[in-house]
């Protein structure tokens, strides 16, 4: 079935409703194992089932944020959901005191009983109001950014589109581009200002009502992080400071002395790897394509399989248009098994590295839509962030299908962007992290702090008036995960710790190297991230020697490339 004909009609949530609470009675008094499971796997069914309508609306609403029944549905799963997390936590409950856990933690496993004593954590009904409040918040910011016109030379663009021209070789193009995209971000300001200060005080007060002082905690459990703490998080951002920004930095230098300019750099120049141009596609969004599909079908029998049902479903809807929502991601799709990709091509090499990226998180699911129980199809974000950071790398041999004679340029420049992408990533968690320490604080006050904080962690970034919107410290709300996922952001950057083991072993032997990752992804969510680390005989990043030594080997090969004719 083809993703346009798979039918959506609005539930009856109350009767959803009235279903949880008929199988969470009929599971307590279960006589047996086996009654207790059939209830169990039956009630499975039912969920697989609301995800998949709540799915369908939602990714139909973000491909067109102006048609006005999605619009509308948008927000009755904002409200629905919500109400329907007060039944699914009676069944958790009854499921974690059930006479035969021991019984289904032997045949799923023992984490199963973790995450639901973590989900537990994050929920009460009495923050009903603030979670429909919250998805509200959310949606209202992506609707803004998905309305942006941003009028620059002799046309009108959409933030995705202005991208392309943000990269240009031209000084004064780039430049202005730029300055194009930072107005529209200036002149909304004040909304932007207002929507995070709403959902910081949401978010705040729902920790302390759940009696945690604070969202941080909160956001933890959210999160799902069941392998490390707050404090881990601390000593991987010290080992960024003290390997990663020094070598982003020596990357940073050598691209002001290719460019001929000064270091720092503008926001602007720093987007400028080349002073011929940055790396582009070979080909439109169908030479694209036709090229993702040639690599998954060389990569492995899975990987070629997998990409021809996302083709022959029409799983995947990639070009930039108004009205769409920004940025890009994978979902799934469970009645049916498969996922469904979303990007917002523009011209870029972005383009290759989200199908890749995406695609990586859409293998992952494939390959464990039919585990039961459903939550554990996928782990935790920062274990899912592997499978689709790993995948952009394992395209390289056939990089020269997406880029032809951009291929060196290419290479290069994911893996200093790979690099240099960690300290930002971590400035973004870090960010976080000091908001909700101090939710109180003015919109100015958190635009000086994350000022501050571009010091530590980028300070090849030259903070002058060029770009008011950047310079003012106001660049966060570019960020869309600030506003809609608190504390996920930091999963890109351990994620991409162990996306460049990956890049490094297969520079040595791809079939080995795939093999390790098939280890890692096969097992679905029935492992925590540092177990399945473990299983594929990889390094932790909250261990200091494993982000030193990705480091030293991508650094030492970024040196040693051959740039010889490429200006």
């Amino acid at each position: 079935m083809k993703f346009s004909e798979i039918p959506y009609e609005r539930p009856d949530v109350e009767a959803f409703k009235r279903g949880i609470a008929a199988f969470t009675s009929a599971f307590r008094a279960a006589g047996s194992y086996a009654e207790a499971k059939e209830i169990f796997v039956a009630k499975e069914l039912k969920d697989r089932h609301i995800q998949t309508l709540g799915t369908v609306a939602h990714i139909r609403h973000t491909i067109n944020t102006k048609d006005a029944f999605y619009e509308g549905e948008e927000k009755f799963w904002n409200s629905a959901a919500p109400e329907i997390q007060e039944q699914e936590q009676e069944w958790t409950l009854a499921l974690l005191q059930s006479p035969f856990r021991d019984d289904f933690a032997r045949e799923y496993g023992e984490i199963m009983f973790t995450n639901a004593e973590i989900e537990l954590k994050t929920f009460s009904p009495e923050i009903i109001p603030m979670l429909q409040k919250e998805n509200d918040l959310v949606t209202e910011y992506e609707a803004l950014l998905a309305s942006a016109q941003i009028p620059f030379e002799d046309g009108v663009y959409t933030i995705a589109q202005i991208a392309s021209f943000k990269n240009d070789a031209d000084d004064d193009r780039r430049l202005a581009a730029w300055k194009a995209e930072g107005k529209w971000y200036k002149d909304n300001g004040a909304k932007l200002d207002r929507l995070y200060d709403e959902l910081v005080r949401l978010r705040d007060e729902m920790g302390k009502k759940l009696g945690y002082g604070g969202y941080t905690q909160l956001g933890y459990y959210r999160m799902c992080r069941n392998c490390y703490t707050k404090e881990d998080i601390g000593k991987f951002r010290s080992a960024v400071q003290k390997y990663l920004v020094p070598v982003a930095e020596g990357i940073f230098r050598e691209q002001a002395k290719r460019l001929g300019k000064e270091y720092p750099m503008s926001f602007a120049d720093a987007a400028l790897l080349f002073r011929s141009g940055n790396a582009k596609p070979a080909g439109d969004e169908k030479a694209i394509v036709a090229a993702a599909k040639k690599f998954y079908d060389e990569l492995s029998p899975q990987t070629s399989k997998f990409f021809r049902i996302m083709l022959d479903g029409e799983l995947m809807d990639l070009l930039s248009t108004e009205g769409k929502a920004g940025g890009g991601y994978c979902t799934d799709l469970p009645d049916y098994g498969v996922p469904f990709i979303f990007a917002n091509f523009n011209g870029t090499r972005d383009d290759v590295e989200t199908v890749t990226h995406e695609a990586g998180h859409a293998f992952a699911f494939w390959l464990n839509a039919e585990r039961i129980p459903f939550s554990m199809t996928a782990p935790t974000m920062e274990a899912c962030e592997v499978h689709s950071m790993s995948m952009e790398f394992f395209s390289w041999p056939w990089a020269e299908l997406f880029f032809g004679d951009d291929t060196r340029k290419f290479r290069y420049s994911h893996l200093a962007g790979a690099l240099t992408f960690i300290p930002y990533g971590t400035l973004v968690d870090h960010f976080q992290h000091l908001v909700f320490e101090n939710p109180s604080w003015t919109p100015r006050e958190r635009h000086n702090a994350w000022k501050e904080l571009l010091g530590v962690y980028m300070p090849w970034m030259r903070l002058d008036g060029d770009i008011p919107f950047y310079s003012e410290g106001e660049g966060w709300q570019r960020q869309h995960h600030i506003y809609s996922f608190p504390f996920y952001y930091i999963d890109y950057c351990l994620a991409q710790t162990v996306a460049l083991e990956f890049w490094a072993k297969l520079q040595k032997d791809l079939p080995a190297a795939w093999e390790r990752y098939m280890a890692y992804t096969v097992p679905g969510g029935s492992k925590t991230f540092t177990e399945l680390l473990e299983g594929a005989g990889l390094d932790s990043p909250f261990d200091e020697k494993c982000l030193r030594g990705v480091c030293e080997a991508a650094n030492d090969w970024l040196r040693s490339y051959d740039l010889t004719g490429i200006e």
